[in-house]
């Protein structure tokens, strides 16, 4: 018979992190949103004024991709880009639709967060617990 795997915790969080992420993007669907486009537009209402440059670097994407999510959002009326004319700087800004979209996906983050607190309390207060060390600089 075979010794056990040691545990890892990298690949744990790896396959735990792969598991929460399709519920997500599972989620997420109906509203016709991604979990890149929901991080997108929600780095947009988080800086309001956004450049294009900015924009490309959080989401960790080139500016041309960034530029065609951002075109997507201004068609489907989710982003206003005041941009005056090409070459000028461009200042991001997210729609009251595009507000009333994030509220949606705020209800299936809630509703995924309610529904793993319940299977998991344990990980979850340790989550918990980590992160608040973490931001505090305990780590």
């Amino acid at each position: 018979m075979s010794e056990p795997l040691p545990f890892s915790p990298t690949v744990t969080l790896l396959t735990v992190g792969r598991v929460w992420e399709a519920a997500f993007a599972e989620g997420l669907k109906p509203l016709g949103l991604t979990t890149r486009k929901y991080g997108l537009l929600g780095h947009v209402r988080g800086t309001p004024g956004i450049s294009f440059s900015e924009l490309a670097r959080r989401s960790r994407i080139t500016v041309q991709s960034a530029h065609t999510a951002v075109a997507a959002f201004v068609e489907a009326g989710l982003v206003d880009d005041g941009t005056a004319h090409a070459g000028a700087a461009s200042s991001l800004r997210v729609t009251a639709e595009g507000e009333s979209l994030l509220a949606r996906a705020a209800e299936v983050v809630a509703r995924l967060d309610a529904e793993f607190a319940v299977r998991h309390p344990e990980l979850t207060e340790a989550l918990r617990a980590h992160v608040a060390r973490a931001v505090a600089g305990n780590n």
